[in-house]
């Protein structure tokens, strides 16, 4: 993504479909329920592990996820969403939310978006939300990501 730091343009909110990324935002409350029902349909175990607390928490960023994927509609960049997750993952991390809930998210957000976009305004949304489930995954290799682990494997690593 540019940046006017280091003298390059802002990304251009014209170059894509801004009269989507209006739709997105005029639909964020709706969405993100769509999505975080998505999720939780997709993972039933999302519900246990969050509690009601989580599932808000989720709710609320959520709403931020969708405005991120509104920007990358309207300027057709899905940097705007690969840097969104880049800077959540280490939040999420803190909360103890696995990365494997956010890829469930992502994919109820996917889902979501079925409502407002047709074809080839998904394209940008799509390539975005693909690229931050990439970061996702990258993220979730680390150690320290609170997913459920192999107890074998765990044991045999542990030595005992």
């Amino acid at each position: 993504m540019s940046h006017p730091a280091l003298g390059l343009p802002m990304p251009d909110m014209t170059a894509g479909f801004p009269a989507a990324a209006d739709r997105i935002r005029a639909a964020r409350a709706r969405l993100a329920v769509r999505a975080l029902e998505a999720a939780v349909d997709r993972d039933p175990t999302l519900r246990e592990r969050q509690g009601e607390a989580g599932l808000r928490h989720l709710l609320r960023d959520t709403d931020g996820y969708l405005e991120r994927v509104a920007l990358a509609v309207a300027s057709d960049s899905p940097a705007q969403v690969r840097e969104w997750a880049e800077w959540v993952a280490p939040v999420y991390r803190r909360r103890r939310v696995p990365m494997d809930d956010l890829i469930s998210l992502s994919e109820g957000v996917r889902v979501a978006l079925a409502a407002v976009l047709s074809g080839e305004e998904r394209g940008p949304a799509e390539r975005g939300l693909d690229q931050a489930i990439e970061v996702f995954h990258w993220h979730r290799g680390l150690s320290g990501d609170a997913r459920k682990r192999n107890r074998l494997l765990w044991a045999i690593y542990k030595g005992g």
